[in-house]
């Protein structure tokens, strides 16, 4: 028989009152708050109530029709979440809408925050935002420079439940918020609908450190869920690790909640990195049963190879290169996913994707 009994054994990282509240008054530092001192001491104390009490999801309400406990209190934000993504749904399968792309900004460099400069990767998307337009495409912008330059704006990192077990992966993530622990304000909820409602996807990202940026690679951590993450959160009992385990043996469906719509890759390096990062998103993509859009949507570039930071935006002006092909990408990618929702995916698409170089 086999064992499904989950394995323990890491530290405790439980804090106790005084550090706690130690930690959470440290976000009103500013001198500022000290005539609110006493009220800020009131509000401490109800915030270690949750903390200890392990308050994760405040407001619920019973689960209802559909589901396979309707009985089962699940938190408010799931439900608002996973209605989003019911209407995004609809919208993508309604066929008078028009071909919807999201092209994605992976940059976390912006002109609003330290760096005093906006990214080339934002100027890239740009261009492909104005050529898919031009080719017919309604298109939304999902900048993710705005997790370093804009208040609240933030992604917590994957717990990876799906590594314990496919169905204790929610989708949408059931993981976040999380008020006991103060793990507010995540932005996924938003994005699961832009990439839900998304005929296309394109992604236009530099390298950092041989490596996708941070802000990218958060967001793709939290899109587990949308490839073999469990709809229903009631049939794990919420988090039960021991239950989601058997249900895994039992025989798992594995939806695949973003097969089909088509994709795009751009990436731009000055050093190194840009063949593997392109063919990690690529794989990744593909594994989630993407579609790869023509070749011509997939780029592996240098902008200034070598050359100083300094001088990188007037490297991409004398650039003009890229800045065209980044161009045709973008209409190649609006014409493959019309095409693939009137046609289907063929059997053997002629859309090969990237050349393996």
């Amino acid at each position: 028989m086999t064992d499904t009994k989950p394995r323990k054994g890491m530290p405790d990282p439980k804090l106790g009152q005084d550090e706690f509240t130690r930690r959470f008054l440290t976000q009103f530092r500013d001198p500022a708050f000290r005539r609110l001192d006493g009220a800020l001491d009131e509000i401490a104390a109800v915030a270690w109530e949750a903390y200890h009490g392990g308050r994760k999801a405040p407001l619920t309400r019973k689960a209802g029709a559909g589901f396979a406990d309707p009985d089962y209190d699940l938190a408010q934000d799931w439900i608002d979440a996973s209605d989003a993504i019911a209407k995004a749904q609809a919208a993508h399968d309604d066929a008078a809408r028009p071909t919807r792309l999201l092209l994605i900004n992976g940059a976390s460099r912006s002109e609003h925050t330290c760096p005093g400069e906006m990214s080339k990767t934002w100027r890239l998307t740009e261009i492909a935002r104005a050529a898919a337009v031009a080719e017919g495409a309604s298109v939304d912008v999902l900048d993710l420079s705005r997790l370093s330059s804009e208040y609240g704006r933030k992604i917590y990192p994957c717990k990876t439940c799906f590594s314990t077990a496919a169905p204790l992966c929610h989708w949408p993530c059931s993981c976040y918020p999380n008020y006991s622990l103060g793990q507010t304000q995540d932005w996924m909820n938003a994005i699961y609908p832009m990439w839900v409602a998304a005929h296309g996807v394109m992604i236009v990202t530099p390298v950092n450190w041989y490596h996708s940026s941070s802000a990218l690679k958060l967001m793709i951590d939290r899109l587990v869920c949308a490839d073999g993450g469990n709809p229903d959160p009631t049939r794990t009992h919420g988090k039960d690790a021991e239950a989601a385990k058997k249900i895994e043996l039992d025989g798992w469906d594995y939806p695949r909640h973003l097969a089909g719509r088509v994709y795009s890759v751009i990436v731009h390096g000055d050093a190194e990195g840009v063949t593997e990062v392109r063919r990690a998103l690529s794989d990744w993509l593909s594994s989630m049963e993407l579609v790869p859009a023509s070749d011509v949507a997939h780029l592996e570039r240098y902008i200034g190879y070598w050359q100083p930071y300094a001088t990188n935006h007037a490297e991409l002006d004398r650039d003009r290169a890229i800045l065209q092909e980044v161009e045709i990408a973008a209409r190649a990618l609006a014409r493959d996913a019309k095409r693939i929702r009137t046609e289907g995916v063929p059997r053997d698409s002629d859309l090969k994707g990237p050349r393996q170089k």
